[in-house]
């Protein structure tokens, strides 16, 4: 299983050393003849790919249908286990690697670095004021959501990281002989008991579990991160730039959509959401409450050597009688050290706010139950003022090196994270508000059936409505439940904003807005519970989600008739004539397929951009990017130099959804590196430093691509009548649907229709069977046409991958996700379809094309074979793949047992074998889901 000694790279010495531990484990706790098992399959499966492969592959067809259910989950565990440990090494080495090129760089700048891009501007004739301005109203906000294609457990990703610590030093210079073996030993025991665990949940998890999982990264990663990021992103701005005196805001914050995104998953109601927003305030709490007591260690000044500030006095006279005991006992404990006299007394309030979150209910919350005030923080200025009044004293008072140091730290971390960590996006489907509304509308004697209107008769209503200032919905509901739960959705939103935290909330989602109606009923909805008040205040950004292909190309006109509603516009500048649109990058490809959804996007970004700047309003878009390169996904910052010039500005929020949050966040180092990167392209994509201009031939070009490729992907997906019974069949779809993976139903609705089919098991179910179908299918068949069609195609294509980011980042991804494709296994999975007439059929298509996109991306690309432009990467996939083939046998085998008897004795195992193996191809694969 492991890699031979004979390769001494680094990371190939660490691999054998970790994976070395492994089989020993294996040995210890399942015998010689498991480990034995486990070596004659992975020989067998690279056997399979160097020569021989039908021979081989009826050979492990053969081996593993004959064995039993436990041997199965043990091949399956030591594959599994050793990915965890090659997804750790990796991240090692990467950090290894990143270390070693700064010592060998000396003061010269890392690639995809902060300090790098801020060269690029310089040297552009980029001024310090320009870039000043560009932070002042930047937004950089990744938004974490709930996602089953990461199905590690807690306990596993603690784990997971405690390995990764050891590893670190194991390969460390500085590390002795007798601390190696140290080492191995603390790895063996984590091993050990990562080998006796439950790798994955065997109960299905709640939505608080989701976000249990969700503040893991927060807690071990990103706030110790943070503010050293912005540390030196301060640094090197003035470094590229002495000349000016920076001032450096939050630009960079968080987001969440776990316990807010209520669309289609009906466990998330009213009472979910205010439990997530108490467990993110109390996680935020609780790591101000520890930073402070941190700082007030490290503030020992006495007033016998050195005065304060005569505001810092007055901040104490002020909090002593407001917290007598405490007052009390600091005179006789610090009577000298004012300091930490004013941590202690934030320490408090810090505590006093704590205590208030957690016992806070909506139903009694509001009125004489908070805390009196001064004792409490209601919002995270409160706290920022606090801090910056200790920081200015020391700063007056010979101590500005000590108020540039961890003070500074601290009040970076109540800047980025507030007293909330992350805010919460709450999101619900157009249809629900529609169905609300008719009710409502309904009993109020306004429109016998308003859902059954136009989009201009219904716009007309709401506008009408939202004029109006009588209450339209009563104290007392007296609707359906699914009406009610809409209705105290919002009053939920009103109180925690105005009882629990302002800053909680920000954003509401409208998933499928298909017209300015939707937007208009979210608007409406909001005045009557409060939250809107036209004229006085609007606590929510109100975001329209577009999603199909159709709803890309509305999308302007949809804004535009939004843009000149009077309605609207009093709210919006409310919100500082900001308006945050979103973009979905999952149903668009499941909608069009691969590069007609990219297509779609770009444009659809370069009209709204054009759109909100007729209108005078500032734009700022939401990529709902998933893990998958079906679902949008591939590297961010590569990502985002390849949209439209002039549609970022400085302003971004991405999903980050999947594997790839414990891939780019699990350790510090890495969340440094991916967020530097984030950091790097909004800076050069603000600023200019990316292509300016696309010429009308390549426009052209790739308006010729989506159209050929939509229709072939349509052709298969929505138009050949049995493709759905291929896809059922020939995937693991039904078991992912049902197995305890994520808290939300795999579909919106209670149907058998690609449409309502979410886009997460769309495509984990692709991946999983190793087609990779949504990541590429239709692109070859284009790119064919174009070649074929247009003498010179061959010749525009090529210029259009070495010079338009966006095509080049298109077809890369494709090439990774071509490259994690193998039609061979894929051809065993097609064997568990029952029409085998069928299989051959669809299967001899998806082939067809598979081998077609392969060859002309090789064209264009002028490559000999897929990721030759980036062979670290085609080297990890290559390494990878083997070791993958024996998980995906073992998966063949066993959804062969359990729909061939799917009630029988053995149900609960092979399901949880199942899980298992979804959870070890996840892992093997990377950028599934």
């Amino acid at each position: 299983m492991y890699t031979p000694e004979t390769d001494r790279t680094p990371l190939s010495m660490l691999i054998h050393s970790l994976g070395n531990v492994l089989g020993d484990v294996i040995v210890a706790q399942d015998g010689v003849s498991a480990f034995e098992l486990e070596e004659d399959v992975r020989q067998r499966t690279k056997q399979r790919r160097s020569d021989g492969k039908l021979q081989e592959t009826h050979a492990l067809t053969e081996l593993v249908g004959q064995l039993p259910v436990a041997q199965l989950m043990g091949l399956i565990k030591a594959f599994t286990h050793y990915f965890g440990l090659v997804n750790l090494a990796e991240s090692v080495e990467r950090l290894r690697v990143l270390a070693e090129r700064d010592r060998q760089n000396g003061d010269m700048p890392r690639s995809e670095s902060v300090e790098l891009a801020l060269q690029e501007l310089r040297d552009r004739g980029i001024t310090a004021q320009q870039v000043q301005d560009l932070l002042d109203h930047a937004e950089i906000r990744p938004v974490f959501t709930a996602h089953p294609t990461e199905a590690k457990r807690r306990t596993t990703l603690k784990k997971h990281h405690r390995i990764a610590e050891a590893a670190r030093q194991l390969t460390a210079e500085t590390t002795f002989q007798r601390q190696r073996e140290r080492l191995l030993e603390s790895i063996r025991e984590e091993i050990v008991a990562l080998w006796q665990s439950d790798e994955v949940r065997i109960i299905k998890p709640t939505v608080i579990d989701e976000v249990k999982n969700n503040l893991y990264y927060f807690e071990e990663s990103l706030f110790d991160m943070i503010p050293q990021l912005y540390r030196d992103t301060e640094a090197s701005l003035r470094r590229i730039y002495p000349e000016h005196d920076w001032h450096l805001p939050a630009f960079l914050r968080f987001g969440s959509w776990v316990g807010g995104d209520r669309d289609g998953n009906p466990f998330v109601i009213p009472s979910v959401t205010v439990e997530t927003l108490k467990l993110l305030m109390g996680r935020s709490l609780r790591e101000h409450i520890h930073a402070v007591e941190r700082l007030s260690h490290r503030l020992s000044q006495s007033s016998r050597q050195v005065p304060i500030s005569e505001e810092l006095a007055q901040s104490l006279v002020h909090d002593a009688p407001l917290f007598p005991e405490l007052a009390q006992v600091l005179e006789r404990r610090n009577p000298h050290e004012p300091y930490r006299q004013k941590c202690s007394y934030i320490h408090a309030k810090l505590h006093a706010t704590l205590a208030y979150v957690e016992r806070y209910e909506p139903d009694w919350a509001r009125g004489g139950h908070r805390p009196a005030a001064g004792t409490w923080y209601a919002n995270a200025n409160e706290y920022l003022s606090d801090l910056a009044t200790m920081e200015y004293s020391l700063r007056t008072n010979g101590a500005a090196s000590v108020a540039e140091g961890f003070l500074r730290d601290v009040q970076c971390s109540a800047k980025v994270f507030g007293l909330h960590t992350a805010t919460l996006d709450i999101r619900q489907h157009s249809s629900r508000h529609t169905s609300a509304l008719s009710e409502i509308f309904e009993y109020a004697g306004i429109c016998d059936d308003y859902a059954s209107l136009s989009q201009a008769e219904r716009t007309a209503i709401l506008e009408r409505e939202l004029a109006n200032n009588r209450p339209l919905i009563p104290t007392h509901l007296y609707y359906s439940p699914e009406t009610v739960e809409i209705i105290e959705t919002f009053r939920t939103i009103r109180a925690v904003l105005s009882d629990l935290n302002a800053e909680a909330i920000e954003t509401y989602i409208i998933s499928m807005t298909e017209g300015p109606s939707d937007i208009l009923a979210v608007l409406l909805l909001a005045r009557e519970a409060g939250i809107y008040q036209p004229g006085e205040h609007s606590w929510l950004n109100i975001v329209p989600l577009f999603e199909t292909g159709a709803d890309l190309i509305a999308a302007p006109e949809i804004m535009h008739t939004l843009l000149s509603s009077e309605a609207y516009r009093q709210h919006l500048v409310l919100r500082n004539d900001v308006q945050e649109i979103m973009l979905g990058y999952s149903d668009s490809n499941k909608d069009g397929g691969f590069a007609d959804a990219h297509w779609a996007l770009y444009l659809a970004q370069v009209a709204l951009a054009e759109t909100c700047f007729r209108h005078r309003v500032a734009m700022r878009l939401f990529h709902g990017r998933g893990g998958a390169v079906g679902r949008g996904g591939g590297p961010a910052n590569r990502a985002i130099l390849g949209q439209p010039p002039g549609t970022v500005g400085g302003r971004i929020k991405i999903t980050e959804q999947g594997e790839v949050i414990s891939d780019r966040y699990a350790e510090p180092e890495t969340a440094y590196r991916h967020q530097e990167q984030i950091i790097n392209a909004v800076l050069r994509s603000s600023l200019g430093v990316s292509i300016a201009h696309i010429s009308p031939e390549w426009q052209a070009a790739m308006s010729s691509l989506a159209q050929v490729s939509r229709k072939v992907y349509r052709g298969l997906v929505y138009d050949h009548p049995h493709f759905l019974e291929y896809f059922r069949n020939a995937t693991p779809i039904t078991e992912i649907s049902r197995l305890n993976i994520g808290s939300r139903p795999a579909s919106r609705k209670a149907s058998d229709r690609i449409e309502d089919l979410r886009a997460i098991p769309w495509v984990f179910s692709w991946m999983q069977s190793r087609h990779t179908l949504p990541g590429w299918y239709g692109l070859g068949s284009a790119l064919e046409h174009l070649i074929q069609a247009d003498s010179n195609g061959l010749t525009t294509l090529q210029g259009m991958y070495n010079d338009w980011p966006f095509f080049r980042t298109m077809l890369d991804n494709a090439q990774m996700i071509l490259s994690k494709a193998d039609m061979d296994i894929a051809a065993q999975y097609a064997l568990l379809v029952p029409d085998q007439a069928l299989a051959n059929e669809i299967f001899g298509l998806i082939k067809a094309e598979y081998d077609r996109t392969v060859k002309w991306i090789c064209e264009v690309a002028q490559i000999n074979e897929l990721l030759d432009t980036n062979p670290i990467l085609q080297h990890s996939i290559k390494q990878r793949n083997p070791y993958v083939d024996p998980l995906s046998f073992v998966q063949i085998e066993l959804l062969r047992r359990l729909r061939t008897d799917p009630d029988g004795l053995e149900h609960g195992d092979l399901e949880d074998a199942i899980l298992l193996s979804i959870n070890g191809i996840a892992a093997g694969l990377k950028n599934t889901g």
